[in-house]
């Protein structure tokens, strides 16, 4: 009896260390890079020193899943990340809940037309970001390629190579890109233009951070990136430079609080931190090199020299980022990259490789024949195999929404996949020969 109460006894002990341990401990999961949060956890604990942040790096839609699977109480307490449609997703599954305490009441209410927080109060905007394209100076100096200016400039032959780019369904921010990319010249001439850049790709990177790096250390060329990856690249001395593109977005990056998470108080007081001006300030980090939710005006000389205004971007951005859209149709643009991109990027790049050198035949001596085989290369590797029709029909992006655990599901879900992958390299090949037959036609 003595020895079942010591053991009681030790159990409530052990019961009450652990959460002893785990009070005032904020958990955020966040795919955003080491760089930025160790800057925001050192900042925040210096100033609440009863709390402490750990940080749970994800990508963004292993953050979404992570959520899903945990049972309330068990939760992170804080989601962090750069994609609206991430948080729409985790907001529709009613994983978030609203704290209107925590917002900047000197933050205006759009950037450009778009919202800065959730209209129900879900999540909010602490930091502003576009999508463009970076370049390493020395790199395209010693190739002798031309400084981008648009996502078109990157279908041409000049950048087959030289360009890289990461997958939206490991990226978050990729995501965006390519959406942003859809949204601006539609699904049919954004997907063509998608998969032309695709196929210049020396590289698809298995995470975000992999592009940056790749720029900055000289292995690759030109990267798609959101624009604080460029930014602070270029603000922490190398040799980068970045553009915004016409077609692009300025969107919010988000922070919300989790439902079901374990520290609901300290997590408001982290989230109002990182929108309050102290917080807003860090982003001019080198490091970091975010746009603030705030005017670059309202922070005076902290701007660095030449910094670029969200706000001012928004007002002259092609597109009005539709992020109801976006996450209605999340699962079906990052399966097809995957299929079409993705898994078969060497067929891709081969395709690709031998419609620029008939291109090139083709404009040094024109050939009808040869012209209009170029012509239907291009159709069967520039065309994608989910048509804008079959986009918009509710019962099909559905089925992508569905339980993938389910095996019914599941087993749909990798049928149409193993489809698009198969169709995706018969095309590509057939693109390649024909291509290559158009260049014997010119002698």
């Amino acid at each position: 009896m003595l020895r079942t109460h010591a053991v009681r006894g030790l159990t409530l002990s052990l019961i009450s260390a652990f959460f002893a341990a785990h009070a005032g401990t904020v958990a955020v999961v966040t795919s955003f890079p080491k760089e930025l949060t160790e800057i925001y956890k050192k900042a925040f604990e210096s100033r609440n020193p009863g709390i402490k942040i750990e940080i749970l790096n994800k990508n963004t839609t292993a953050s979404i899943a992570y959520i899903k699977e945990l049972p309330v109480g068990q939760r992170p307490d804080v989601m962090w990340a750069s994609a609206p449609d991430a948080f729409e997703v985790l907001a529709r599954d009613k994983l978030l809940q609203p704290a209107p305490e925590v917002k900047n009441p000197q933050a205006p209410a759009k950037v450009g037309s778009y919202p800065l927080n959730d209209p129900e109060g879900m999540y909010y905007g602490q930091a502003l970001a576009g999508y463009g394209l970076m370049w390493n100076t020395r790199y395209m100096q010693a190739n002798k390629v031309p400084a981008p200016k648009e996502w078109a400039d990157l279908v041409k032959g000049e950048y087959f190579g030289h360009v890289a780019m990461s997958s939206p369904s490991r990226s978050g921010t990729t995501h965006l890109t390519v959406e942003t990319i859809l949204q601006g010249e539609g699904w049919e001439k954004g997907w063509a233009q998608m998969l032309q850049i695709s196929g210049n790709c020396a590289a698809i990177t298995d995470r975000s951070f992999g592009v940056p790096d790749g720029v900055n250390n000289g292995q690759y060329g030109v990267g798609l990136v959101i624009d604080f990856f460029g930014l602070a690249s270029k603000y922490s001395g190398f040799p980068v430079e970045f553009h915004y593109p016409s077609v692009t977005a300025v969107v919010p990056a988000n922070i919300a609080l989790v439902a079901g998470g374990k520290n609901a108080d300290e997590a408001k007081k982290f989230i109002t931190f990182t929108m309050s001006r102290e917080g807003q300030e860090l982003l001019f980090d080198p490091k970091i090199s975010r746009l603030p939710i705030l005017p670059n005006a309202s922070f005076g000389a902290k701007v660095p020299a030449n910094y670029p205004d969200a706000h001012e971007i928004a007002k002259r951005a092609k597109v009005s980022f539709n992020s109801t859209l976006s996450s209605d149709r999340y699962q079906v643009v990052v399966s097809l990259f995957d299929q079409m991109i993705t898994f078969r990027l060497k067929d891709l790049q081969a395709a690709t490789g031998a419609i620029h050198e008939a291109e090139r035949k083709l404009k040094a001596k024109p050939n009808v024949q040869a012209a209009e085989l170029l012509k239907q290369a291009r159709s069967f590797a520039y065309s994608p195999l989910v048509s804008e029709s079959m986009i918009k029909d509710e019962k099909f992006l559905e089925l992508f929404r569905q339980n993938k655990k389910e095996v019914a599901v599941a087993k749909q879900l990798t049928g149409l996949e193993d489809l698009w992958n198969t169709k995706a390299k018969a095309n590509y090949e057939k693109a390649a020969d024909l291509a290559k037959q158009a260049s014997a036609l010119i002698k």
